[in-house]
């Protein structure tokens, strides 16, 4: 960490208090803020304004075409979630931040997916909670930028309240929301976290990108193993196994439950085939797998039980669906893994499970092998 502003920076008087910040200190400020959080970690840092209306009506007409399934929250905030100012009051700016996250010590993705027997957790979960690990680092911006100039006003966000995170980082220039709707980065792909500071200082904007590079390309929407993307930056959630495992409560429907594959927690499809992804920067070490969940066999993880679960998953972001929703993705899975003894045993374990919804998803698991070929 780089020491405070000194008395003789032209963002403090002799005194240490904070100078009027005209448009040539404010543009300083920006240029530090962007420097001081590459210093953090942060892989890339932007600015923007408030002005979502485009993407308010993006929004407005997902929502009206029921695309959001059963994240009622999405559509209780309304507006709130395109118009920064009327969520904190006196934004003038956002601070926009990437962090990468693909984890490079981690066993292959495709190699992962074409083994039935082993469990598919999506890239941005195998390691520590994105939701810690960016508030923390973006709280430490805010600290820094209040040492320059004295207490300001401002407030953090990752993934955490109603934001249109992807919208503000293509308007601040980090990258282009791309046909999976994800944001892409000309430099660094996708495999990265977003977060924001909404502020009241009237720091200058950066210029967005100007046209996105997807063209013709369509790679994710054909890689889509339930045919979610629907259109271009148009992913119907109630296709889509991301929220089918993570988001959704009660039974998964049977008619996801195939494509499903070995994918228990997340889907990463999109971004595994996107051209843009060999440009991907080495994640932040905070993202490197834990409990071995990029080589743990499905068996395994099924066995755990309700305190194992909560106790390896402390300060991670899989903790959160709970123990129930771990163990219907896991039984779904085992439904399309091998026909062997032990994954008969497995799921037989829990066929009197206390939970319905995971009775259901043994049941339904059990009746897609054939005993007889046991392997």
């Amino acid at each position: 960490m780089t020491a405070p502003t000194p008395p003789d920076s032209p963002l403090l008087r002799a005194d240490g208090t904070a100078r009027d910040l005209d448009s040539r200190i404010l543009v300083e400020l920006a240029t530090r803020i962007k420097a001081w959080g590459r210093e953090l970690g942060l892989s890339a840092v932007a600015i923007t304004d408030t002005d979502l209306g485009e993407h308010e009506t993006h929004l407005l007409n997902w929502l009206d075409d029921g695309r959001h399934g059963e994240m009622s929250w999405m559509e209780r905030h309304g507006t709130h979630r395109s118009r920064p100012a009327d969520l904190v009051p006196g934004t003038l700016r956002v601070i926009s931040v990437r962090l990468d996250y693909f984890p490079p010590d981690a066993a292959d993705a495709h190699a992962n997916l074409r083994d039935p027997d082993r469990a598919y957790v999506s890239r941005y979960s195998l390691g520590r909670d994105y939701h810690k690990v960016l508030r923390k680092r973006l709280q430490q911006l805010a600290t820094r930028i209040e040492e320059a100039i004295g207490p300001f006003g401002y407030r953090a966000f990752t993934d955490s309240a109603p934001v249109l995170e992807k919208a503000l980082a293509e308007k601040a220039g980090l990258g282009w929301i791309g046909k999976h709707s994800n944001l892409i980065s000309p430099t660094a792909g996708s495999w990265f976290f977003l977060g924001e500071l909404f502020t009241d200082l009237p720091l200058p904007i950066d210029k967005p990108v100007v046209d996105s590079y997807c063209g013709s390309c369509r790679a994710c929407i054909d890689a889509c193993p339930t045919g979610a993307i629907v259109s271009d930056r148009q992913v119907d959630a109630r296709r889509c196994i991301s929220y089918h495992t993570i988001e959704l409560d009660g039974p998964i429907p049977e008619e996801f439950r195939h494509a499903m594959g070995n994918r228990i927690y997340g889907c990463d499809d999109c971004q595994l085939v996107c051209p843009f992804d060999k440009f991907t920067s080495e994640g932040d070490p905070s993202f490197s797998p834990r409990h071995a969940l990029d080589t743990a066999t499905l068996i395994a993880l099924f066995s755990w039980n309700d305190k194992q679960f909560l106790r390896r998953f402390e300060g991670s972001a899989i903790r959160r669906i709970g123990h129930e929703r771990w163990l219907r993705n896991i039984a779904i899975a085992l439904g399309n893994a091998s026909t062997t003894r032990e994954t008969l045993n497995a799921l037989e374990s829990r066929s009197d499970d206390r939970s319905a919804v995971v009775r259901d998803a043994v049941d339904w698991a059990l009746n897609q092998h054939d005993p007889l070929g046991l392997s």
